[in-house]
């Protein structure tokens, strides 16, 4: 599946099956949290990649307990930092797939809690 590009980005194909459960790294290469959704939308005749949902709180919506499963991390305190995360696919370099790394500080990302 074709990231979506950017004038100065060539698209190129990945098996996203192969990404998901991928630990992804911080820049200093520090977990941030796995893989567990990737959001696509369609442009023309493809697909392309959107964003990539990384962390705990990504676990549970693709798993579809994400109001419940949130209630009780929130009610445990475990959601509070490094819950879950929307990436952008511009900020995951995929270089080495089975190393995905982010191109931004974690601090730059939006939560899963938010729109």
């Amino acid at each position: 599946m074709p990231a979506a590009s950017q004038s100065s980005t060539v698209a190129r194909e990945l098996h996203v099956e192969l990404l998901l459960d991928r630990k992804v790294y911080d820049m200093q290469g520090k977990p941030v949290g796995h893989v567990e959704e990737v959001r696509v939308v369609r442009r023309g005749e493809a697909w392309v990649v959107a964003e990539y949902h990384v962390g705990a709180f990504a676990l549970l919506e693709r798993l579809g307990a994400w109001p419940l499963g949130r209630a009780i991390l929130r009610t445990l305190h475990a959601g509070r930092k490094g819950g879950g995360y929307r990436v952008p696919w511009y900020e995951l370099d995929l270089a080495d797939p089975a190393r995905p790394v982010l191109r931004c500080g974690v601090d730059q990302l939006k939560t899963m809690d938010s729109a």
